[in-house]
Parts: C-alpha cells; structure tokens; sequence
C-alpha cells in the first residue's frame, strides 16, 4: 500500500464534537450571532473579525507573522451555501433543544417494519437512516415558525421549560394563536405561579423545526380520517423529512406508526433529464398545460385530463421528465381513447338495455372471447391501481383498447354492425357486448381521465346512476361464467391465424393482386393433430355467422385443410407460420363485389329485385323498404 505524509486539515464538525465529548474536551463557540469572533477566541487582533470576510486574512497575517505558515495557495473544494440565498454560511456550536432518540430507536425501528413502502425498495433506505441517526435537534433560530414556549433566566440562562409551562402557554395559544407568544409579555405567558418572579425571565426566541411541527400533524387529522391512515405520499426527499418525523412523534407517543403505508414519488425532470428549476427557466406550469401557455401555439391548452393521463402514466418512482413532446404524446392517447368510446357510443345509439341485450349462453364465440378477455383486464387495471402502479393500469388499458378492442374486434365487427338487419340477433349481440364493456371501461378510467369518463357517461343510454362517479366499480357480463369455457380458448386460439394472414394479404397488395382484403380469398394449410387444427374444427361448429373464418380474417372467403405435411411456400403470395404450423395463401376472391356490405360472392344478384346485392344485404333492403343500397346503408 502507498504511504505518505499527510497535513490534517482543522474542520470542526459534529462527528469532532461527539469525540470531543467523549474525552471530556472543552466546547468553544467563539462566534456571536453576526458571524464575528469573540473574545472567546482568544487573540485580541481577531475579536470582532467577521468569519466570512476579513477574518481569514488576519489569521494568515497572524501565521506570516510567526513564520508559521508554509505555503498559501488558492484552492477549489466545496462549501455550503444557504439554497435560497445562494451566499456561504457556517456551522456554529449553539445551545439548542433536542429530542432523545436513542430511548426510541428500538420501537421506531419495530414500527417501521410494519409499514408499506411503495415502492418496496424505498424500505431499505428509511431503515437505515434511523438506525443511524443522532439525537433530534427540534429547535432552530429563525424569524417565523410555532414558537418554543421556553423561558430563560436572565442572569444565568437556566431555562424554565415544564409540563405546566407548556400546558398554560397551549391554552394562550388556542384561544389567541401561536402570536401571543412575541405579542404578549412574559408575565401574561407565565403559569400564576411563576407570576412573582416574572421580571427574572425573558422569552425565548427558537421555533420550532418544521419537521417536528408537520410531523405532528397526525395527531389533527387521524381523528377523522382514522388511526392509523391509509397513506402518506411525499418526494424522495421526505425519508429525511416528514415521513420520518412524523413517525418517530407518532411513535413516542402512541407506540405505532401513524400511517400504514409510504409512497415515495420522483421529481420532474426536463427532456435533458435537468432538474426543474425557476432559475434555469425549464418549470413548466400545470395550469398552462391545462389552460394553455403564453403562446399558444408552442404551449397549447390540452385540458386537466391529459395533465392527469401524463402523471398515471409515468414510473412514478424515478425521477419524471416532462415537456411539450411529452404531453403531446399523452394529448395523442387521451385522444385515441375517446375516439374509441366515440365509435361505441354511435353504433348503440338504438340499443335499450332491457329490450335488446342478448343472454351470455347466446352470444357468438368471438364475442364471448372479447368479454373474457375484458374482464381480465378490468381486473388487471384494478390491481394495479389498489397497489399504486397507476403507470400499470394506463399501459394495460391502452394495450386493451388498441390491440384487442381497435385492432381487432371493432374491425371485425363493423359487417356486422353496419351491414347485419337493426334488430338481427348477431348486431344486437355485438351491441350488447360493446355496450357492457364501454359502461365498465368508462369506471375504470373514471379515476384517471375524470372529465372523458363523466362525458361519456352521460352519453350512454339511459343509466340508473346520474353520474360515472356515483356507479360503483366494474360489474361482471350477466351469466358469464367465471372460467372461460373450450369454445373461447378455440376462438383465442383461432385468431391468432390473423397475423400470418395479414402478412400474406399485404403481399398481395404489393403484387397489386388486391386492394381491400375484402378483394380477397384466403386458403390455409394447418397441420393435422394441431391445437389450430382442432380449434379451426369446433369454431367451424358455430351456428353463428360472427364465427365464420371470413369474417374473422376479415377476407371474403376463408377455407382451411389439415395436412400431415405442410406444403410449399408457391408463387401466390403467401406467408408461413411455423409455430403456428400453417401456411397461408391468398388469391382473388371469387364471385361479384356487393354494393352494400363489399364482401364478394357467386350469391350475389340472387334476388331478382336487387340484383347489385348479396342475399343477407337484399333481405335487409327489403325489410327497410328503400331501393338504394346506399340508402339502406346509410339506414342500417
């Protein structure tokens, strides 16, 4: 190991302090409250030299002088500076009031194991700051805060602080406020039996730490909200602070943490990850992202329900970073969701709950697959809120309403809700489902996306609640039951046929084979033996035309084989999904194009008075009473 010489450097500080007193040492403070030496300090040419100014040059004229000085040279470190003058301060050794912990220690730490930590590393860090910690120092000097009822003897300084002191001084307080202290004098503060020796005392000037005073503050609200409450939710910084105050209070007095759980949230961030700062010029205001900045079109108003989509959807955990970008991209979800709700919302304009819903046991495969999965992710999005993973929740729901929703059955639906006859069982079928899953959707997002939510609530067909926020939580799909029965888990095994079908269909319209994937006819090799295989067998049982492979895919026609051996990629285009163990092939649809509905079929013209019309779309014409097939479009 390196050896070498080594200068100590003279910088008295507490951990000095606490060898000092175990050795018995004398403690010298010599400088008064302006910062100047006193004659405590022992040399005449220093009394009255100021620390921070003139000081440090009389003392190296001292050294110089006494050849004592061997080498002076200006050099960098840090030095604290007070945060909010941004000038240099000292540590000074003062008289002050403390709060013994070490008595404590062992029931704080007993409390501390009993609480909740979100997020649960937070734990190991609290922990160790209590074990480590010194005694309290519960007093400070400045000019504002509660006062410490203390008084002082002016000719020694002994203090005159006791349970009777306190309990008159409290009574002055509730009845006149915590003024009283620097409006009244010493003998209108004094117990009666000090009256007589009143003159002999002068008031003291401490207040008290904040921390002691808001870590008390258990004992004002526990009284309504409960013993202990449910949570305490501050900054990082708060492990030092409230949190920690507040329990080493409430446990000297009460024997018990006044919480049951922390939740510890980072601080915002710039998009250079900077801290936010007025002096830098980077905060960026709520009520601007609400309200709109100055300039509106850099900082445009986006309402209160993006600002709280941004703050649920972040890892609350780490530090946060926001901007404009940022909110835009918040401001793009809020929007996609209530163009979701939007759609539901104008395709269950005619559907009365009582009248029109369709029993579970009835519903379509494919709709009783979307319920299944729904109720999962109503669920899920519960959870995550109950364990303030609200980041969680957004992502799960957004994942839902763009994937499984969007993507798939608002697309695989649209057949049936714009082409199927207005009362036909599988659009009122649909209906039901949609409508069951946007009244449940619009509870979940309630607590997040409050002004969407209520928006769409009151935009739903007639409902028992007035408003979202009066209707409870999710109610699960009547008559569903709680496990998902074969013929579901066949449909979730069936549409995953989608994705190799989508790719082949996109290969298609780059050969210009076909535009619309209605232009096209799909054939599907799947291997014998295969879960597909058996699934694409019992979906094909379905009484339901919602559970045709057609309209699953999304295509005009759909067929499938089973073969031992899967055959060749050919020159049509195609796609192969090994897992899966299908290929899929794609050629133009057979038939006539319906100018209803678009889907092609030999079927097309059957009915002799619309001969431009599939039979199912000539049917609903027919029970409209009108003779265009845009017309009937637009009715149905």
């Amino acid at each position: 190991m390196a050896m070498s010489t080594r200068l100590p450097a003279t910088a008295l500080m507490q951990g000095d302090y606490m060898v000092g007193q175990k050795y018995g040492l004398e403690v010298a403070a010599p400088v008064d409250n302006a910062g100047n030496f006193t004659e405590e300090v022992g040399l005449e040419s220093l009394v009255g030299a100021n620390v921070l100014k003139d000081a440090n040059s009389r003392v190296t004229e001292l050294l110089e002088e006494k050849d004592l000085l061997l080498l002076r040279f200006p050099y960098s470190h840090k030095y604290p500076y007070d945060w909010r003058s941004k000038k240099p301060v000292i540590t000074r050794a003062t008289p002050q009031w403390f709060a013994s912990i070490d008595g404590l220690r062992p029931k704080v730490m007993k409390a501390v194991n009993q609480v909740r930590f979100i997020p649960e590393s937070y734990a190991n860090r609290m922990r160790p700051m209590i074990e480590g910690r010194s005694d309290w120092c519960i007093s400070r000097q400045r000019s504002w805060g509660v006062p410490i009822p203390a008084f002082y003897r002016k000719d020694d300084g002994e203090p005159l602080l006791n349970a009777d002191v306190i309990s008159h001084v409290r009574g002055i307080f509730e009845e006149k406020g915590s003024n009283a202290w620097y409006e009244l004098s010493v003998a209108d503060l004094l117990p009666a039996e000090y009256q007589d020796s009143a003159e002999l005392y002068e008031k003291g000037t401490d207040t008290m730490d904040v921390w002691f005073d808001s870590g008390s503050s258990w004992a004002y609200v526990e009284e309504e909200l409960g013993s202990p409450v449910d949570l305490y939710l501050e900054g990082q910084d708060q492990h030092r602070g409230w949190f920690q105050s507040s329990l080493i209070t409430s446990v000297a007095v009460n024997d018990r943490a006044p919480y049951k759980s922390v939740m510890t949230h980072g601080f915002c961030v710039d998009e250079n990850g900077r801290k936010m700062s007025k002096s830098v010029g980077n905060v960026i205001d709520p009520r601007d992202i609400i309200e709109g900045g100055k300039n509106q079109k850099a900082e445009p108003a986006r309402g209160a329900d993006v600002l709280r989509f941004w703050v649920a959807s972040v890892d609350f955990s780490n530090e946060v970073s926001i901007s404009q970008n940022i909110l835009k991209n918040a401001e793009e979800n809020v929007r996609r969701l209530r163009n979701r709700a939007r759609f539901i919302l104008g395709n269950i304009h005619d559907f009365d709950v009582a009248s029109n819903s369709v029993e579970y046991d009835k519903l379509p495969a494919i709709d009783r697959c979307l319920v299944h999965r729904a109720e999962s992710v109503f669920q899920q999005v519960k959870e995550a809120y109950d364990s303030y993973s609200f980041s969680t929740a957004t992502k799960i729901l957004d994942r839902f309403t763009s994937i499984d929703l969007s993507s798939l059955y608002l697309d695989l639906t649209k057949d049936r809700l714009y082409s199927a006859g207005k009362d036909s069982h599988t659009r009122r079928s649909c209906q039901t489902v949609l409508y069951w899953i946007l009244v449940n959707m619009t509870k979940v997002i309630a607590p997040v996306l409050c002004h969407l939510a209520e928006d769409i609530w009151q935009s739903l067909p007639k409902q028992e609640e007035t408003s979202v926020f009066l209707a409870g939580w999710c109610t699960p799909f009547p008559g569903k039951p709680e496990e998902a029965e074969p013929l579901v888990h066949h449909m979730d095994c069936v549409l995953q046929l989608r994705d190799p079908v989508n790719l082949a269909l996109e290969r298609a319209r780059e050969g210009k084979m076909i535009g619309s994937a209605l232009e096209a006819s799909v054939k599907i090799a799947v291997k014998s033996g295969s879960d597909l295989q058996e699934a694409l067998a019992k979906v094909a049982e379905s009484e339901h035309s919602a559970d045709s492979l057609s309209l699953l895919l999304s295509v005009s026609q759909a067929e499938y084989e089973a073969a031992d051996e899967l055959p060749a990629v050919s020159d049509e285009p195609s796609s192969e999904d090994q897992d899966l163990g299908v290929v899929v092939t794609v050629s133009g649809a057979a038939g006539t194009k319906c100018e209803r509905c678009y889907v092609f079929s030999d079927a097309v013209g059957a009915c002799k008075a619309h001969p431009s019309l599939c039979p199912r779309c000539a049917d609903v014409v027919q029970e409209l009473g009108v003779a265009s097939p845009l017309e009937a479009a637009a009715g149905a």
